[in-house]
Protein backbone atom coordinates (compact mmCIF):
# COMPACT_ATOMS: atom_id res chain seq x y z
CA UNK A 1 0.00 0.00 0.00
CA UNK A 2 1.54 3.48 -1.33
CA UNK A 3 0.43 6.38 0.90
CA UNK A 4 1.61 10.08 0.30
CA UNK A 5 0.69 13.36 0.72
CA UNK A 6 3.21 15.51 -1.33
CA UNK A 7 3.93 19.02 -3.15
CA UNK A 8 4.53 17.35 -6.91
CA UNK A 9 2.39 16.32 -9.33
CA UNK A 10 2.02 12.23 -10.04
CA UNK A 11 2.05 9.93 -13.01
CA UNK A 12 -1.37 8.30 -12.72
CA UNK A 13 -0.45 5.77 -15.44
CA UNK A 14 2.70 4.70 -13.10
CA UNK A 15 1.17 4.62 -10.06
CA UNK A 16 -1.48 2.45 -11.46
CA UNK A 17 1.50 0.10 -13.32
CA UNK A 18 3.20 -0.21 -9.93
CA UNK A 19 0.42 -1.44 -8.09
CA UNK A 20 1.09 -5.27 -7.14
CA UNK A 21 4.47 -4.66 -7.83
CA UNK A 22 7.67 -5.05 -4.92
CA UNK A 23 5.12 -7.46 -3.30
CA UNK A 24 7.34 -10.41 -2.96
CA UNK A 25 7.03 -13.81 -4.45
CA UNK A 26 3.32 -14.37 -3.52
CA UNK A 27 1.09 -16.75 -4.99
CA UNK A 28 0.61 -16.08 -8.98
CA UNK A 29 3.62 -14.23 -8.53
CA UNK A 30 6.44 -14.92 -11.75
CA UNK A 31 9.72 -13.70 -11.01
CA UNK A 32 10.21 -9.84 -11.78
CA UNK A 33 6.48 -9.80 -13.07
CA UNK A 34 5.03 -8.70 -10.74
CA UNK A 35 1.79 -10.30 -8.93
CA UNK A 36 -0.50 -12.58 -12.04
CA UNK A 37 -3.33 -12.12 -9.66
CA UNK A 38 -4.39 -8.36 -10.28
CA UNK A 39 -7.66 -8.68 -12.63
CA UNK A 40 -8.79 -5.19 -11.74
CA UNK A 41 -7.33 -1.61 -11.28
CA UNK A 42 -10.15 1.28 -10.91
CA UNK A 43 -8.57 4.83 -10.11
CA UNK A 44 -10.15 8.08 -9.62
CA UNK A 45 -7.97 11.50 -10.48
CA UNK A 46 -9.25 14.88 -8.93
CA UNK A 47 -8.46 18.14 -10.43
CA UNK A 48 -8.68 21.43 -9.73
CA UNK A 49 -11.71 23.47 -11.36
CA UNK A 50 -11.99 26.42 -12.75
CA UNK A 51 -15.33 26.42 -11.16
CA UNK A 52 -16.07 26.55 -7.36
CA UNK A 53 -19.14 27.05 -5.47
CA UNK A 54 -19.38 30.51 -5.50
CA UNK A 55 -21.73 31.42 -7.67
CA UNK A 56 -21.48 35.03 -7.17
CA UNK A 57 -17.54 34.84 -8.88
CA UNK A 58 -18.04 34.69 -12.20
CA UNK A 59 -14.07 34.81 -13.11
CA UNK A 60 -14.01 31.42 -11.19
CA UNK A 61 -10.91 30.07 -9.70
CA UNK A 62 -7.71 31.04 -10.35
CA UNK A 63 -5.91 28.98 -7.51
CA UNK A 64 -6.20 26.62 -5.16
CA UNK A 65 -4.05 26.08 -1.40
CA UNK A 66 -4.15 22.85 0.17
CA UNK A 67 -3.29 22.41 3.79
CA UNK A 68 -2.67 19.27 5.98
CA UNK A 69 -2.05 18.13 9.61
CA UNK A 70 1.23 16.18 8.78
CA UNK A 71 1.35 13.16 10.40
CA UNK A 72 -2.26 13.51 11.23
CA UNK A 73 -3.28 13.25 7.45
CA UNK A 74 -1.32 10.25 6.95
CA UNK A 75 -2.71 7.97 9.69
CA UNK A 76 -6.43 8.89 8.87
CA UNK A 77 -5.71 7.66 4.93
CA UNK A 78 -3.86 4.72 6.02
CA UNK A 79 -7.08 3.99 8.38
CA UNK A 80 -9.49 4.18 5.42
CA UNK A 81 -7.36 2.37 3.14
CA UNK A 82 -7.25 -0.51 5.97
CA UNK A 83 -11.07 -0.60 6.47
CA UNK A 84 -11.30 -0.64 2.54
CA UNK A 85 -9.20 -3.75 2.99
CA UNK A 86 -11.31 -5.09 5.48
CA UNK A 87 -13.89 -4.94 3.40
CA UNK A 88 -13.20 -5.95 -0.12
CA UNK A 89 -10.42 -8.17 -1.27
CA UNK A 90 -8.20 -5.71 -1.89
CA UNK A 91 -4.86 -6.72 -3.01
CA UNK A 92 -2.95 -2.86 -3.20
CA UNK A 93 -3.91 0.40 -3.10
CA UNK A 94 -2.37 4.18 -3.60
CA UNK A 95 -3.41 7.19 -2.41
CA UNK A 96 -1.78 10.35 -3.23
CA UNK A 97 -2.91 13.72 -2.29
CA UNK A 98 -1.12 17.13 -3.22
CA UNK A 99 -0.58 19.48 -1.14
CA UNK A 100 0.37 23.35 -1.58
CA UNK A 101 -0.12 25.82 -4.32
CA UNK A 102 -2.51 24.30 -7.19
CA UNK A 103 -3.88 25.67 -10.28
CA UNK A 104 -7.16 25.19 -12.22
CA UNK A 105 -6.13 21.60 -14.18
CA UNK A 106 -3.87 20.23 -11.94
CA UNK A 107 -4.04 16.39 -10.35
CA UNK A 108 -5.52 17.18 -6.58
CA UNK A 109 -5.58 13.73 -5.72
CA UNK A 110 -5.28 9.93 -7.11
CA UNK A 111 -6.97 6.74 -5.07
CA UNK A 112 -5.94 3.47 -7.24
CA UNK A 113 -6.62 -0.09 -6.18
CA UNK A 114 -5.91 -3.29 -7.43
CA UNK A 115 -8.01 -6.69 -7.06
CA UNK A 116 -8.75 -9.77 -8.36
CA UNK A 117 -12.03 -8.76 -9.72
CA UNK A 118 -13.22 -5.39 -10.76
CA UNK A 119 -16.38 -5.30 -7.97
CA UNK A 120 -14.27 -4.91 -4.86
CA UNK A 121 -12.11 -2.68 -6.89
CA UNK A 122 -14.60 -0.39 -7.67
CA UNK A 123 -16.23 0.13 -4.99
CA UNK A 124 -12.93 -0.06 -2.62
CA UNK A 125 -11.94 3.20 -5.06
CA UNK A 126 -15.17 4.75 -4.26
CA UNK A 127 -15.27 3.71 -0.66
CA UNK A 128 -11.89 5.51 -0.10
CA UNK A 129 -12.58 8.45 -2.00
CA UNK A 130 -15.68 9.41 -0.25
CA UNK A 131 -14.11 8.34 3.26
CA UNK A 132 -10.86 11.06 2.44
CA UNK A 133 -13.60 13.71 2.05
CA UNK A 134 -15.27 13.23 4.95
CA UNK A 135 -12.76 11.94 7.07
CA UNK A 136 -8.74 13.11 6.42
CA UNK A 137 -7.91 16.39 7.65
CA UNK A 138 -7.37 18.65 4.41
CA UNK A 139 -8.10 22.09 4.15
CA UNK A 140 -8.76 23.92 1.03
CA UNK A 141 -8.93 27.80 -0.04
CA UNK A 142 -9.78 28.98 -3.27
CA UNK A 143 -8.42 31.98 -5.11
CA UNK A 144 -11.18 33.97 -7.13
CA UNK A 145 -11.55 37.60 -8.14
CA UNK A 146 -13.84 38.35 -5.24
CA UNK A 147 -11.09 36.98 -2.55
CA UNK A 148 -9.78 33.73 -1.40
CA UNK A 149 -12.30 31.38 1.03
CA UNK A 150 -12.04 28.69 2.92
CA UNK A 151 -13.98 25.60 1.50
CA UNK A 152 -16.69 24.22 3.60
CA UNK A 153 -17.77 20.37 3.59
CA UNK A 154 -20.17 19.73 1.46
CA UNK A 155 -23.53 17.76 2.40
CA UNK A 156 -23.38 15.69 -0.82
CA UNK A 157 -20.17 14.77 0.75
CA UNK A 158 -21.22 13.65 3.95
CA UNK A 159 -24.28 11.60 2.41
CA UNK A 160 -21.96 9.62 -0.20
CA UNK A 161 -19.26 9.05 2.90
CA UNK A 162 -22.87 7.80 4.83
CA UNK A 163 -23.88 5.22 2.42
CA UNK A 164 -21.03 3.18 2.79
CA UNK A 165 -22.59 2.87 7.03
CA UNK A 166 -23.84 -0.58 7.49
Amino acid sequence: MKISVQTEDFDHDAECAALGQGQGQGQGQGQGQGRRDIGAVASFVGRVRETGDVTDDAAGISGMTLEHYPGMTEKALAEIVEEACGRWAVIDATIIHRVGELAPGENIVLVAVASAHRGDAFAACAFIMDYLKTRAPFWKKEKTSAGDHWVDARESDDRAAAKWHP
